[in-house]
């Protein structure tokens, strides 16, 4: 059974994301005084009591987006409205009924025994006096609420739960993957999002930045649910021009952490540059698997062979040298089927395990081909055994007598050796030094082959 969707509209700075994050009690949109910040499609399913519902933020209407974007942004809101169980007409008891409001309310009028006018910032007694005058939009007693202050929060989703109660109840699946679509600005994480879910899901314009959240987009492949989420392009700190592109920036940092694989796009038609090479760095800290997707190739035939491009992502992005790389045209939804395939294929090889036994004869024959090199002066240092301790990602202790003397090269040498032996070819491993005191490279009794 389907989840009731409630949408929340409304025009510009009335606190339509403050509402939603207080619903939802996390921070799931960019909350400014900026008018305009919401763009797109802003979701979240919430449990109320057990009523699983999903509460979807959107943009001001009629707002004076000075990128032009007024119309992407509306149509965002009619595709809200169409879908919706529930409507949330958010209003600002401070400014009583504005002629936008008026505007917004002969918009749904049609929708009238959907709609449900939520005055919001009523955070002082005397404010509720001014309640009433809502009234006269036309769609019954307005609910009053601060979603600042959780003002009448209980309220307001019980009065949602008693509207939706009919189709509500069911749990929503669990998404069998999590991708994260990161990047810098204008490479076609957008136009990907919206042909993985054969919809306009989030809005794809020429211009840089146009989006400011991370959205989850919800969508069913071959049977699956599965979660990509798009993030905003990534550039310079220095260069964030204010609070939305930092808040925007930061948000695309969290979607890398609570992601089960990467898609990292970088744009045919540009150089890699310091922010790529930055943000690579950063998936690789993560340890996260990743998927170096080459977009816009349709643009970029003629000036290099995939192989040759594919070298060169190798030197410009050595610290991602495992991942493997995907040709597309999002635009033209050329390769997402592959890419999805490939993602899927990395999230397998993340969650394997592998037994003492096999690992540790791996370990044998990486050090007989090198062994680690001590400095000049010290003992030799000394590699034992290995043990796999966890998955996502594969994490293996290696038990050494001198672990502060293991150096980064030797480090990366056992990581990429390691890799190429077990089955783990293109993720990332995470290798963990402990001390041990042994005399013989034996598995002691404790670890148990499996």
């Amino acid at each position: 059974m389907a989840i009731p969707v409630v949408a929340i509209i409304g025009r510009p700075n009335v606190g339509k994301s403050s509402l939603l994050n207080c619903l939802a009690r996390r921070m799931i949109s960019i909350v400014e005084p900026t008018a305009g910040v919401t763009r797109d499609r802003v979701s979240h399913i919430c449990d109320v009591d057990g009523v699983y519902v999903e509460f979807v933020d959107t943009g001001g209407y009629g707002i004076d987006d000075p990128d032009n974007l007024r119309e992407h942004v509306e149509r965002q809101i009619q595709y809200a409205v169409d879908a919706a169980t529930r409507i949330l007409f958010v209003v600002d008891v401070r400014e009583g009924v504005t002629p936008l409001d008026q505007d917004v309310a002969d918009w749904v009028r049609r929708q009238a025994d959907r709609v449900t006018v939520v005055v919001n910032k009523v955070d002082q007694p005397h404010l509720l006096a001014g309640v009433g005058e809502f009234a006269r939009l036309g769609f019954g007693d307005p609910v009053p609420v601060s979603a600042t202050e959780n003002f009448n929060r209980q309220e307001l989703l019980g009065y949602v739960i008693e509207k939706v109660r009919g189709p509500a109840g069911e749990a929503p699946s669990e998404p069998a993957m999590k991708l994260a679509l990161v990047g810098r600005r204008n490479t076609g994480k957008s136009s990907f999002i919206n042909a993985l879910a054969q919809e306009e899901r989030v809005i794809v314009s020429e211009v840089p930045g146009t989006t400011r959240d991370a959205v989850d987009v919800r969508f069913e492949l071959h049977g699956r649910t599965l979660v990509a989420i798009d993030t905003a392009g990534v550039r310079k700190k220095s260069k964030l021009a204010n609070a939305v592109e930092f808040y925007g920036y930061s948000r695309a940092l969290r979607s890398v952490r609570r992601a089960d694989v990467v898609l990292f796009f970088i744009d045919a038609t540009e150089p890699v540059g310091q922010v790529d090479k930055k943000l690579g760095q950063l998936i690789c800290e993560e340890h996260k698997p990743c998927i170096l997707v080459v977009n816009k190739w349709d643009l970029a035939v003629g000036r290099a062979s995939s192989d040759e491009y594919g070298e060169y992502l190798c030197r410009t992005l050595p610290s991602l040298d495992f991942a493997p790389v995907a040709f597309t045209t999002a635009r033209d939804g050329k390769n997402i089927q592959t890419v999805v395939d490939t993602a899927t294929s990395l999230f397998k090889q993340a969650r394997l395990r592998v037994g003492t036994g096999e690992l540790n004869q791996a370990l044998e024959r990486v050090l007989a081909e090198r062994a680690p090199s001590p400095k000049r002066g010290t003992r030799p240092v000394k590699l034992y055994f290995a043990t796999q301790v966890a998955v996502q990602p594969p994490t293996i202790v290696c038990f050494v007598n001198e672990p502060s003397r293991v150096g980064r090269d030797y480090q990366r040498f056992l990581q990429n050796r390691m890799r190429e032996l077990l089955p783990f070819p293109e993720v990332p491993i995470r290798l963990v030094f402990r001390g041990h005191r042994g005399r013989h490279a034996q598995t002691p009794k404790s670890v148990k082959n499996g």
